[in-house]
C-alpha cells in the first residue's frame, strides 16, 4: 500500500511537474495596479491582453463608486447564512429578475461560483436513468459535472452536428429503454479557440429528437447578441436554450454566476442544488455591484460596440499580418504558432521582458504537442494603438521563432529574471 502524500509527491501532474521553473512567471503571475490594458508585472508596466474584462467594467467609475458605497453600507458579512435559511434579500431577488429579463428566461438562480454552479447543476438535473450528450471540447466545469453523473454519457466531436445526431440516436435508444431523459450540454463560446457553439443547429435537432439543451455561455453573455443576451440571441435561437448559464467573472467583471430557465426548473434548482442550499449567500456588496453592472450592460450599448471595434481591428490586423487565428467568431482571439514548450516559454519571456506585452500562453497538454497558442482577450478599454503595437511585436517574435532563436535553454533564461 502507498502513502497518499508519497504518491502525490511522485506524480505532480502534467502542469505541476513544471511548477518550480514556472511559478510566479509563467504560472501564477502577479498583475498589480488598477485593472485595465496596462498593469504592472514584476515592477514594469505591460500591455495586458489576459483579463476577461470584456466591457471594461472592472475599473469603470460608476462601478467603482457602487462597489465602494455598497461595501460601506452593508459590509461583506451581510446577509448571513444560505439563501434558503437566512441569507435571502430583496437585492438578490432584484438581480435575479434583471438577469432573467436580459437572457429572456422566466426565472434565475444566483450562484456563488461559476465553476461550482455548473458542476452542481449537472449533478442536480439528471439521475442515473438519464443520458448526457456533450461537446468534446467543453470547459472543465462541464467535464467535471459529467463525471459526477451516475448514468450514461455520450460525447460528440467538437461542433460536429452529424456526430451529435449520431450520439443522440444512441442516447435515445438507451433513454427509452430505461425510461430516462436526455440532456445535451455545450458552450455558447469555446473559451480556448473562440468559436461559437453551433447552437442553432443543435436546437434544430429537437425536431427529430427529444432532449433539453443546457448552454454554458460564459464568454457570450454581454459580448454577443443585440442586447448582450449572448450566443443564443446572436444566432437567433435563444428560445431553444432550455437552461442558460452565465458567469459574472467575464463581462460583469466580478465573481459568481447564474442559471436561468423556466420558473419551475429554477425552483427545482433552488430547492435541490446542493452547492447553493449549503453555501452562504453572495455578499450584499457583490449583489449591489452586480446590479450596477447589469444596469450599464442594459443602458450603455456603446461598451459592447467599442469591444467589437477593438476585436475586429485585432483579428483583421492579425490575419492581414499573416497570423493564423483559427475559426474564432467571438472576442476570444487565439494566435496559433508551431514550437516546443521550451520555445514557447522563451517566446513569452521575450514578449514580456523586451516588448512589455503580457498575454496568456497555452501549450501541451492543453493543446497537442508542437502547438503554441497565444490567447488575446480584447476589451472595450483597449485602443487601436494597443492593437497596432501588439501586432508589430507579434510579427517580430514569430520571426525569431521561425529562425530558431528561442531554442536555447528555458531554465537558464528564466533564472536571469528571478
Amino acid at each position: 500500500m502507498k502513502d497518499l502524500f508519497e504518491k502525490i509527491k511522485a506524480n505532480r501532474g502534467p502542469i505541476g511537474m513544471h511548477a518550480k521553473e514556472s511559478h510566479g512567471y509563467f504560472t501564477f503571475p502577479k498583475l498589480e495596479g488598477d485593472i485595465g490594458p496596462r498593469m504592472m508585472f514584476r515592477g514594469k508596466e505591460r500591455l495586458n491582453w489576459s483579463l476577461n474584462n470584456y466591457l471594461g467594467l472592472a475599473n469603470h467609475p460608476e462601478v467603482r463608486k457602487a462597489d465602494a458605497e455598497a461595501a460601506a453600507e452593508f459590509g461583506f458579512a451581510m446577509p448571513m447564512g444560505a439563501r434558503m435559511m437566512s441569507g435571502n434579500s430583496n437585492n438578490h431577488e432584484k438581480l435575479e429578475a434583471g438577469l432573467s429579463a436580459l437572457v429572456q428566461k422566466q426565472d434565475t438562480i444566483l450562484c456563488n461560483f461559476g465553476y461550482q454552479a455548473m458542476v452542481s447543476a449537472i449533478d442536480c438535473l439528471v439521475d442515473r436513468h438519464d443520458v448526457i450528450v456533450y461537446d468534446a471540447e467543453s470547459h472543465a466545469c462541464i467535464l467535471d459535472g459529467v463525471r459526477l453523473h451516475m448514468g450514461k454519457r455520450y460525447v460528440f466531436k467538437h461542433n460536429d452536428i452529424a456526430d451529435c445526431e449520431k450520439q443522440l440516436e444512441r442516447a435515445t435508444k438507451l433513454a427509452e429503454a430505461q425510461n430516462g431523459s436526455i440532456l445535451v450540454i455545450t458552450e455558447g463560446v469555446f473559451g480556448m479557440r473562440g468559436d461559437q457553439g453551433k447552437l442553432k443547429e443543435i436546437v434544430d435537432l429537437k425536431k427529430k429528437f427529444k432532449f433539453r439543451l443546457f448552454v454554458d455561455d460564459a464568454h457570450g453573455i454581454g459580448t454577443l447578441g443585440k442586447t448582450g443576451a449572448g450566443t443564443g440571441e446572436e444566432q437567433g435561437c435563444q428560445d431553444g436554450i432550455d437552461i442558460y448559464f452565465g458567469t459574472f467573472a467575464k463581462s460583469f467583471a466580478l465573481i459568481g454566476g447564474f442559471i436561468s430557465s423556466e420558473e419551475q426548473i429554477v425552483e427545482y434548482l433552488r430547492y435541490n442544488m446542493r452547492s447553493q442550499i449549503f453555501a452562504k449567500a453572495l455578499p450584499m456588496p457583490l449583489v449591489v455591484g452586480l446590479l450596477k453592472r447589469l444596469e450599464l450592460i442594459n443602458t450603455k450599448p456603446e461598451l459592447k460596440d467599442k469591444l467589437w471595434e477593438i476585436t475586429r481591428a485585432l483579428q483583421s490586423g492579425l490575419k492581414k499580418a499573416g497570423f493564423e487565428i483559427g475559426d474564432t467568431n467571438s472576442c476570444v482571439t487565439p494566435v496559433y504558432m508551431n514550437g516546443s514548450i521550451p520555445e514557447a516559454t522563451n517566446l513569452i519571456l521575450d514578449l514580456r521582458e523586451n516588448y512589455n506585452v503580457f498575454c496568456s500562453m497555452v501549450v501541451y497538454p492543453v493543446v497537442p504537442k508542437g502547438m503554441i497558442i497565444l490567447r488575446l482577450i480584447p476589451t472595450a478599454v483597449h485602443t487601436i494603438e494597443d492593437v497596432n503595437y501588439t501586432i508589430d511585436c507579434f510579427s517580430k517574435i514569430v520571426g525569431k521563432l521561425k529562425s530558431g532563436q528561442y531554442m536555447s535553454d528555458k531554465i537558464a533564461l528564466h533564472s536571469e529574471i528571478k
